[in-house]
């Protein structure tokens, strides 16, 4: 006789705010940041961008198209209040991350600092433009729990030498959530004569950013995560003097270009053959609809979602037996907490891990849980968007009691 098939606990609800996203109403979403979700008036939005671009290929792309991404360019380089002659559009941070590594004339010795909470894909196209020149990564070891800032500049500080050529740095670290003081590194980092490439994967639309006032030397970002435009928006930020020796991974018709360098970048990077532009085109609307939820914009969505996030991390260190990971003031709206300690894996995952797909097929919950190789730990981390409610971090509390998962 078979055993009666157990039914799968109710969903608990949504915030005010899920109405605005068509979020599969089974699910559980607790992992915005690792691909954003785009608000159903922005895909609305690309749709009747899509519709008109189909309408007539030849007018949009030479004529309506241009000037849209104009407007886009401008909007979002306001937003992050960034020179808008040095912004342009890739397809995701690790393209911009790609596009600076391989612009480099790297020579055998030579070094790029970077630490061991770097997002592997990042770290991989280091170790390959490194293996390609001579040069050499070398890493910074950022203890995990951590407890201020100092241990992470001093890390990168001693890191510096001669031949010192570039430092990645992190806004916020993809497995750790660790809100990285980028500011600082920057700072201190350039002093030294090293250029800085920052990692705002996890920028824009999750703390305020002030490009300006940064003067980093690179900074890429992705918009689709916590500005939550479609999928495939990212941008690449160059400083002035810095401009000249970039080139886009894809070489075309602005290379041979007859032109003053400065309308060369905006070429070589603008027109790179046919390709959807809609998901760049969409940041202007993205911005203003995700901003005009709350009433105090764009700073009072960070606010109520870090807020989200902390009210979390207690609730799941309560079910976890364990303690913080890192203090308030090196938190977002991300939150990474240690599980166990792990052997070392090179094929370690993010979506493969058997409690990741048992909190999702028992649970319905989507929340990722992973090793992670170069702490040897296996680590669990939520984000905090609009459209979660508390009510969702309890019921993954309770979800990791009933598996047995911590104390």
């Amino acid at each position: 006789m078979s055993r009666a098939r157990v039914p799968p606990p109710p969903r608990p609800p949504r915030s005010e705010f899920g109405r605005f996203w068509g979020l599969d109403p089974r699910t559980v979403y607790l992992n915005h940041g690792s691909y954003g979700a785009c608000p159903l008036a922005v895909l609305d939005e690309q749709a009747s961008l899509r519709a008109q671009l189909e309408a007539d290929p030849m007018a949009f792309f030479h004529e309506h198209g241009p000037v849209l991404w104009r407007q886009a360019l401008r909007c979002l380089a306001d937003f992050v209040h960034a020179d808008p002659a040095g912004m342009t559009f890739v397809t995701n941070a690790t393209s911009g991350v790609n596009t600076v590594l391989r612009s480099l004339a790297l020579a055998p010795g030579d070094e790029i600092i970077v630490s061991d909470h770097a997002y592997q894909a990042c770290r991989n196209a280091i170790d390959y433009v490194c293996a390609r020149s001579g040069a050499r990564p070398v890493v910074v070891a950022i203890p995990f729990p951590v407890a201020s800032p100092e241990p992470i500049v001093e890390g990168f500080l001693r890191a510096v030498t001669g031949r010192s050529r570039l430092a990645l740095v992190d806004t916020v670290t993809s497995p750790t959530a660790l809100r990285m003081p980028f500011e600082q590194l920057t700072r201190e980092l350039q002093g030294r004569g090293v250029d800085v490439l920052i990692d705002g994967a996890h920028g824009p639309g999750l703390l305020p950013l002030d490009l300006g006032a940064l003067d980093a030397a690179y900074v890429t970002g992705n918009c689709h995560k916590w500005l939550c435009t479609p999928k495939g928006s990212g941008f690449l930020h160059v400083r002035a003097d810095r401009r000249e020796s970039l080139q886009p991974l894809t070489i075309s018709h602005g290379y041979s270009a007859a032109v003053p360098p400065a309308e060369r970048f905006r070429m070589e990077f603008d027109w790179q053959g046919t390709r959807d532009p809609t998901p760049w085109l969409c940041i202007p609307m993205a911005i203003e609809h995700v901003g005009g939820m709350l009433p105090g914009g764009w700073d009072a969505v960070m606010a109520r979602n870090r807020a989200l996030a902390l009210s979390a991390r207690g609730m799941l260190c309560d079910a976890l037996g364990t303690r913080d990971a890192l203090p308030d003031s090196l938190l977002t709206a991300m939150v990474t907490l240690p599980l166990r300690a792990v052997e070392q894996d090179a094929n370690a995952s993010y979506a493969n891990h058997p409690l990741t797909e048992k909190l999702h097929a028992e649970y319905g919950i989507r929340a990722v849980v992973f090793p992670w190789p170069p702490h040897r730990a296996l680590y669990l981390r939520v984000s905090a968007a609009l459209y979660n409610a508390e009510e969702e971090y309890q019921y993954l509390a309770e979800a990791l009691t009933e598996l047995g998962v911590g104390g």
